[in-house]
This record gives C-alpha cells, structure tokens and sequence, in this order.
C-alpha cells in the first residue's frame, strides 16, 4: 500500500520505517524541515535501536520519502496515519492542537486532490470521544455531509516501547482498532495481515480509552513497587528479596513487568496520560484516589532518589550520573526522571557530570530539545566521553539505566537505581 504518515517522531519515525520493511511505499509528513531532510538523506530523526538502519535501507529502496506538503501526501495515498504529539495541557488534559491542525491539512487536501475514501487512521493517544467530537467535525465543517463517503475515520492506539519499539511494532501484545460501528475495516485487516497477535475491534471510545486505561496501570506498577522500595529501604529490609517473592505469583500478582523497584517513571507517555485520566476522572466525578495518587507518590519518589543518592556526601562532592534518557536506548529526555535528578544535584551545588551515549544534543530536536534545554540549559558543558566517566575520579557513580557497574570503580561510592534497597555491605565502599 501507499501510506503517508504524518508526524515523524517517536511514534512515527518507527511506524515508516516497520511499514517499509514490510513493503509498503511511505511518506512521512512533519513540518520539521531537519527531520523531513533528514529522513530523506536516509537519517533517522531519533536515537531508536535498529531504526536508523531500517529507515536508510528503505530510502535506498525508494520505499520511504518525507515532505512537508500535506497535498502531495494526501494525493495517492491508499491510507494515512497520523503520529503527532498530544503533550500535556496545564489542567492535564492532552493538547489536541497537532491532531486537530493535521486532520484540518488533510481535509483541505481531500477536498481538492482526490474522490477516492481515504482512511484516516489515528495512532495519536486522544481522550475518549476525540474522535467523534473534534476530529470528525473538522472533516465534515470542510468536507460538508459527504464526509462519510470521502474519509474513514478508525483509532488505532499504539504500543511501542522505546528502545524495543521495532520488535514492538512486529509483535505487539495486542491490536485495537476503533471504528464507527465498531465493526472491522478491510484496509486494517490488509495492514496487519502479516502480524499475530490478538485483535479487538471496538468502538472509537473503547479505543481511545485503552492507552489511558494500560499506561496508568503502568505507571500504577511502577509508583506501588517504588513505594514499597521506599519502606524496604527505611526498614533494612532486602527489597530485591521481597520483589522476587512477590512476581514469582504469576497467577495473582499478574506479571514482573514495571513492579520492580527502582526509578521514577518518566518519558513521553506515563505521566501524561495519567493526567490526562486524571482529567477525566474529575470531568465524571469518579474520585478516583489511586490515579490522584499517582503523579504525587512519583514526584516524592523523584526526592527520596535525590536525598538516598546524596546522604553520605560531602558538599560540593562530585558525582558521575549514568544515563540521563528516561530510559536506556532512547534518547527521550521529555519528563525523564533522571534530568529531574540532575538538575536537583546541580541546585544543592554538587559538580555533576553526566555519561549516555544516546544523547546527542545536535540530534534533539522538537518537544525533546526543548524539555532538554528549559530544565538543563548547561547540557552540553555536563556531557562526558565514556573514556572520560572511565579515566576521571568521582566521590559517586549514580546508575540510572543499569550500565555503569564498569565505572563503579573510579567512585569512592555507587548508588544503582535499577536495584533500589538491595541489601549489601556498605562498609567497604559505600555501595548501595
């Protein structure tokens, strides 16, 4: 098929470059001219394992172009994806501007290019109704009551994890996809032909609401592991041995997945859309407690990570962190917790230096530059060479990604996130 998928971020940059592989002819479409010349030279726009070698494989091929004209990309196109952003807004609810502006561009472009129907398949995370509240209008206030005819709205959440997005992407834990009628649609049905996995055909709003619904539960694992990490730690408690006693319930206690104590959560996903369901949850008055909870147990988290890292420290002490994406292979710094860390270590006036090889600060682009340079204005100068996190003397190595056991050594101390409350004898090198 001919597909055109708008937004070349995270979401999008690997959904051109899996769709390619499969050997569908795509453009991407992005109002960034450094990403859509980018990608045309065959550069990923994203640090993404694999992704960069799919994405030049399939410029070569002449199976992937990008441009910024929603025209030339709605023209031919036998389906169009839309992967633009949904950031948070102030009051927690997603800002539906990119959707609402993106759809816009592809009705006017429908409305003068072609007759065909066109499906228009949204992967961008959205609040239930979106679809049949803001996106459809916008079709029919251009299109006028043919609208039907002319497009074919379907919802279609993703669930890729970054740094194994591509693997995600070919094997995904389930396909939703939301229609009108909730019935199924021929050209999803073509799209996934080639991938087994189970597949739920709903309604928009059941749809919509399943990102909501798994990325709070996610984010639910994860605060409930780092709460009890927290009293383990307090009480002198192995909290390495309490977690394996816990996840060996597969029947009950559901799976190891996000429930091992350890970082904050953080990234693009989780705490936006726990707002986002926060939002919700007041719009119906549901009180829901738990999902309130959420964000707050998370930032009190975030603290308590801060002052265990610094509790036997020396002011003005110098500390290496180890990994500053919210997650190793990424190179997503939006609400990673470890810039939170960062920034906390250089206000309590601490000579931080900071190794991950995934970031490149020529590379950050979008959303991710500007969270980057607004909470860490000094990156640049805070980046250090493996060779120099190697060479260089530090009073403590902090491991934020599970990789920096090699640079324990040059630390007087070593603090590993990834293993929060491991009981283990501290008084031969401060280890934790």
């Amino acid at each position: 098929m001919k597909i055109s998928v708008f937004g070349l971020g995270y979401v999008g940059s690997t959904t051109v470059g899996c769709l390619a592989k499969s050997g569908h002819q795509i453009v991407g479409v992005d109002v960034n001219e450094a990403k859509v010349s980018g990608l045309n030279s065959g550069n990923s726009p994203i640090a993404e394992p694999g992704l960069a070698d799919l994405l030049s494989r399939g410029v070569a091929a002449g199976l992937i172009k990008a441009t910024h004209d929603p025209d030339y990309a709605v023209r031919d196109a036998d389906m169009v994806l839309i992967c633009v952003g949904t950031p948070s807004m102030a009051d927690g609810s997603h800002n539906m501007a990119h959707v609402a502006e993106v759809s816009r561009q592809i009705a006017v472009a429908l409305s003068k290019t072609r007759l065909r129907r066109l499906p228009v398949v949204y992967r961008s995370t959205m609040r239930p109704g979106a679809t049949e509240e803001i996106i459809r209008p916008i079709f029919r206030s251009i299109l006028g009551e043919s609208v039907n005819e002319r497009v074919e709205l379907i919802y279609n959440p993703e669930f890729l994890r970054e740094a194994t997005a591509i693997h995600d992407y070919f094997h995904p834990p389930k396909i939703v996809i939301g229609t009108a009628d909730g019935m199924p649609s021929e050209c999803m049905t073509e799209l996934y032909r080639n991938i087994d996995a189970p597949t739920f055909h709903t309604r928009y709003s059941e749809a919509e609401l399943t990102k909501f619904v798994d990325n709070s539960w996610h984010a639910t694992k994860v605060t409930f592991a780092n709460e009890i990490g927290r009293m383990c730690v307090m009480l002198g408690i192995d909290a390495e041995a309490v977690h394996e006693i816990f996840i060996s319930d597969s029947k009950l206690n559901i799976s190891p997945h996000y429930l091992r104590p350890g970082g904050a959560f953080g990234g693009s996903c989780l705490p936006k859309d726990v707002r986002a369901l926060q939002h919700l949850a007041g719009d119906l008055g549901a009180g829901a407690a738990l999902i309130d909870s959420l964000i707050r147990s998370n930032e009190a988290h975030k603290h308590f990570v801060f002052a265990h890292c610094i509790r036997n420290l020396a002011p003005g002490a110098t500390i290496l962190v180890v990994g500053l994406a919210f997650k190793a292979g990424s190179d997503d710094l939006r609400e990673s917790p470890n810039v939170d860390l960062v920034g906390k270590l250089l206000r309590a006036g601490f000579k931080v230096k900071v190794y991950d090889p995934g970031i490149r600060t020529e590379r950050l682009v979008g959303q991710n530059l500007g969270y980057a340079y607004v909470h860490l204005p000094n990156l640049a100068s805070l980046l250090v060479t493996k060779q120099q996190a190697h060479t260089d003397n530090y009073d403590l190595v902090v491991d934020l990604n599970g990789q920096a056991q090699d640079f324990a050594a040059s630390a007087t101390s070593f603090v590993n996130i990834h293993k929060l409350g491991e009981h283990a004898d501290n008084s031969a090198n401060g280890r934790v």
